[in-house]
């Protein structure tokens, strides 16, 4: 099966961006095989789902990140982007890497609830403070 491998995460100040990378493994299937999300953990706090991307390349975005974050996918290199602009202190969480070989919801739903996903990263971390 597909392995997913995050960037390291960094500490950035209010306002500044961040690009967070998700490698899959060389031997898994195309991304393109795969639905592909990027959740976050804050401290004290559930996993919410930030965005989404599906195999055709529609995307879905958390209401909190609309406008300033941006997933994007490049299948000849097998990596996953989370392009995170005006960052915000809010936005400081573990953030994590996720796939699913099938998509039985709407994008949408499926950002809704971390189950929908069977595989996922080890997270990395962003710090947004001044």
């Amino acid at each position: 099966g597909v392995r997913l491998v995050e960037s390291r995460g960094d500490s950035v100040q209010p306002g500044g961006s961040l690009r967070l990378s998700c490698h899959a493994s060389e031997n898994s299937s195309p991304l393109d095989d795969y639905c592909m999300a990027w959740f976050r953990q804050a401290p004290g706090k559930g996993r919410e789902g930030v965005a989404a991307i599906d195999r055709t390349g529609s995307t879905a975005y958390a209401d909190s990140v609309k406008g300033r974050f941006n997933i994007s996918k490049d299948n000849a290199k097998k990596t996953l982007y989370l392009q995170m602009d005006n960052l915000k202190p809010d936005d400081t969480a573990v953030y994590y890497c996720a796939a699913n070989s099938t998509q039985a919801f709407s994008l949408p739903t499926m950002l809704g609830y971390d189950l929908n996903f069977d595989v996922w990263g080890q997270g990395t971390l962003v710090s947004v403070s001044s």
